[in-house]
């Protein structure tokens, strides 16, 4: 299961247009994608300025195998430039465009906004997730840590397995709504609102903060969302104090060089990608953990575990 960027928005805001819709969704939970289409193409003759109802009819006509797909996805782009449904992404997949090197922030900020509520319970009681867990494992050994930043925090739920190692913890999140539920459980000395996809001072990671300031960085579950790794490393060696660890996890892509978009939306990134990353920004890699992270659909979803070090 995969959050949707549609559970605040998938309503046309005309009630003909949202039945047709919704008979549409039950066709298409039923496979019949085309028909599916038909539906929904009825419904955007209603309301043809429903930019959610096109991102829709882009997946019925892809899943139907129809060839005008990419058609219903730039139009999406056009009522919505700032690209909250992730239909550059979609593009990607069809093959109408290459592969993005990260994914929209507005999307990704969407889809956890809207996910907030649920997030601990859909992730970690159905479907399994165990990446917050099986990093601290990694890290224990090497605490306990005068200051942790814990990029893309979400919830909290590496927090909750750190707090009791270290005497400062920040937390950092693209997600307002993800950060709100992490406040409420008490785990941080501090929360931002922060895009991890920027590398500069404006970016709100170090706000009033000085730089190499900790002696913990991790990111759990989070470079999925990002792609391209490339601005990613700066931030944490700007963040490291000297012999600071940087713990993290990945999607596995498995064999090759870089990353790769799934059907998912998110990306997977093979171990040969971050080492040469590792090795590229001078950090030394203590521990690598091939493991199931989570279930999706039913199958496992393969991930790779890091513990590094920054030169002391």
């Amino acid at each position: 299961m995969s959050p949707s960027p549609f559970s605040s928005q998938f309503s046309s805001g005309d009630a003909t247009a949202d039945r047709r819709a919704d008979y549409a969704r039950m066709l298409g939970e039923g496979g019949d994608f085309a028909a599916a289409a038909e539906l929904i193409e009825q419904a955007l003759e209603l309301t043809p300025g429903w930019a959610a109802g096109w991102f829709r009819l882009g997946e019925y006509r892809d899943k139907a195998g129809l060839g005008t797909a990419a058609d219903a996805y730039r139009q999406t782009l056009v009522l919505r430039p700032d690209d909250v449904f992730g239909a550059r992404l979609k593009l990607a997949l069809i093959g109408a465009e290459q592969t993005p090197d990260r994914p929209p922030s507005r999307y990704v900020e969407g889809l956890f906004d809207d996910y907030a509520d649920r997030f601990d319970t859909a992730l970690v009681e159905k479907l399994g997730y165990c990446v917050p867990g099986k990093l601290a494992g990694l890290i224990m050994p090497h605490g306990p840590f005068r200051n942790t930043v814990d990029l893309g925090c979400g919830t909290g739920l590496f927090g909750a397995e750190i707090r009791g190692r270290t005497e400062r913890l920040e937390g950092f999140d693209l997600s307002a709504n993800m950060l709100a539920k992490a406040q409420v459980k008490g785990l941080y000395d501090h929360l931002c609102q922060s895009d991890l996809s920027l590398v500069s001072d404006d970016s709100g990671l170090f706000g009033d903060f000085p730089p190499h300031r900790a002696d913990l960085v991790s990111a759990a579950d989070v470079l999925m969302y990002l792609g391209s790794l490339e601005t990613v490393f700066p931030l944490v060696l700007e963040l490291l104090l000297p012999a600071g660890l940087f713990a993290f996890s990945v999607e596995d892509a498995g064999e090759g060089e870089g990353f790769v978009l799934r059907d998912s939306l998110r990306y997977t990134h093979s171990q040969a990608y971050i080492r040469m990353l590792l090795s590229r920004f001078g950090l030394d890699l203590l521990k690598v953990e091939n493991t199931v992270i989570r279930m999706d659909a039913g199958k496992p979803v393969h991930g790779i575990l890091f513990l590094s070090r920054k030169p002391g």
